[in-house]
C-alpha cells in the first residue's frame, strides 16, 4: 500500500479541451514532437485541442538568463493565458518544461503577493488592451500523455519490447529540473519520485532503468550553455549521467525536456570526439527520445515523420529491436523526396567500416 503522502503528489489532469502552448526551443530541437503530439491528442484519442497561432514564447530563457525582467514575463504570461479564454479554453498545457515552471511561478507568485497581480494586470489592459483569466488547470504535456496512457496502450501496433528476445526495452527516464524541481507539487510524483515518464513506459511494456544518478540535471541550465565559458559544466553534468547509466546496459533513454533531450543525444557526440568514448553497444550511443515520440513508434508511427532523424545519435538499433520497418533511403529526404544531406562528423552513430570509407575519400580529396 502506498503512503498516504504520496497523494499529495497527483494531481489533476484535464481529460479535454486544451489549450496548447508550444515551446521555442522544441520547434528548432525537435520540430516533428509537438506535430506528432497534436495529432495523437486530435486524431487517435479525439481530444479537443486548440493550437493557437498568436501566442509567443513565454520568454522563460530570458528570464532565467536575467535579460527578462519579471514584471515582463508575468505580463507576457497573462497575455497567454488571456488568449485562452478569448479562445473559449480554461486547461491551459504547455509543450516546454521551463515555460510550465515559469507558467507556475507566476501563478504562485500571483496568489503569494496579490498587488503583483493586479500590477500585471494593469500592464495587460495597457499593453495589449486584453483581460487576464487564470486557467482552471495548468499541465505539461507530458502529464497529458501520462493521463491517456491507458488510451495509447489500447491502440498500440506494437509494444516496448525486444522482437528478438521477447524481454522489455531498458529504458532510462529523465525529468527536466524544471517539471518537477521548483514546484514539486506541481509534477507527478514529486522532484524525487516522478512518475510521469516511468507510468507510460510501464503501460507500454517497457521496463524502467534505475541507477545512481537517476535524478542528476542533465547541465543545460542556460548560462551553462549560452555562456560558451560555461559549457564545460553541461557536458560535465551529462558525463556523469551517461556514465552512471551506462553499465546498466539502457536500450534508450526518454525525456520530457526539450533540452535534456537535446543535450543527452548531442553531448553523446561532443564527448566520442573527445575521447573516444561511445556509451551504447556495438559502437553506438544511447538512442534519446522525446515522449512524443516513444508515443508514436508505440502507436505505429513512421519514424521519420517523427523527426528522428534530426537526433546525433541514430535510432536505427531501437527501431530494429522494436520491429518497426523504415526505409532507410527516406531519412534525409527533404519535403520534395530530394535527397538533403546526411550530417557530419557522426562519431558515434556510424559503422566503423563507413567512418574509414570517408576518411580515406577526405583524405584523398586533400
Amino acid at each position: 500500500m502506498k503512503r498516504a503522502s504520496w497523494q499529495e503528489y497527483q494531481k489533476d489532469i484535464a481529460d479535454d479541451k486544451y489549450y496548447y502552448a508550444r515551446s521555442c526551443i522544441r520547434q528548432n530541437f525537435f520540430p516533428g514532437s509537438e506535430r506528432a503530439f497534436l495529432n495523437i491528442l486530435a486524431n487517435d484519442l479525439g481530444k479537443d485541442i486548440y493550437d493557437d497561432p498568436l501566442h509567443t514564447s513565454c520568454t522563460g530563457i530570458g528570464y532565467h538568463s536575467d535579460v527578462v525582467p519579471l514584471e515582463t514575463i508575468m505580463t507576457v504570461v497573462a497575455r497567454q493565458f488571456a488568449l485562452m479564454a478569448e479562445a473559449g479554453y480554461e486547461n491551459f498545457i504547455s509543450s516546454c518544461i521551463t515555460s510550465f515552471g515559469i507558467y507556475n511561478e507566476v501563478l504562485s507568485t500571483w496568489e503569494e503577493f496579490p498587488e503583483t497581480e493586479e500590477r500585471t494586470r494593469r500592464y495587460l489592459k495597457e499593453a495589449t488592451g486584453r483581460e487576464l483569466v487564470k486557467p482552471r488547470s495548468i499541465a505539461h504535456t507530458s502529464d497529458v500523455m501520462f493521463t491517456h496512457r491507458h488510451s495509447i496502450a489500447r491502440k498500440a501496433k506494437r509494444r516496448l519490447v525486444n522482437i528478438h528476445t521477447g524481454e522489455p526495452l531498458r529504458v532510462v527516464e529523465h525529468i527536466g529540473c524544471h517539471y518537477a524541481k521548483i514546484f514539486p507539487k506541481s509534477g507527478i510524483g514529486g522532484s524525487e519520485f516522478p512518475y510521469v515518464l516511468a507510468g507510460m513506459i510501464e503501460s507500454w511494456g517497457g521496463q524502467v532503468v534505475d541507477y545512481p544518478e537517476r535524478r542528476h540535471c542533465c547541465g543545460f541550465g542556460f548560462r551553462n550553455y549560452l555562456a560558451q565559458a560555461n559549457r564545460g559544466y553541461s557536458i560535465a553534468n551529462s558525463h556523469k549521467k551517461l556514465e552512471s547509466m551506462a553499465p546498466y546496459k539502457p536500450d534508450f533513454i526518454v525525456a520530457n525536456c526539450p533540452g535534456c533531450t537535446m543535450f543527452l543525444d548531442k553531448w553523446q557526440y561532443a564527448i566520442a570526439e573527445m575521447d573516444g568514448t561511445i556509451y551504447g553497444a556495438d559502437g553506438k550511443g544511447i538512442p534519446v527520445l522525446t515522449y512524443e515520440e516513444m508515443a508514436g513508434l508505440v502507436l505505429g508511427y513512421d519514424p521519420w515523420e517523427l523527426g528522428m532523424q534530426f537526433h546525433q545519435v541514430d535510432v536505427e538499433p531501437l527501431l530494429d529491436k522494436l520491429g518497426v520497418e523504415y526505409d532507410p533511403k527516406a531519412k534525409y529526404l527533404g519535403k520534395d523526396g530530394k535527397y538533403i544531406g546526411e550530417p557530419k562528423p557522426v562519431a558515434v552513430n556510424c559503422e566503423s567500416e563507413r567512418y574509414i570509407y570517408e576518411m580515406k575519400e577526405n583524405l584523398e580529396r586533400w
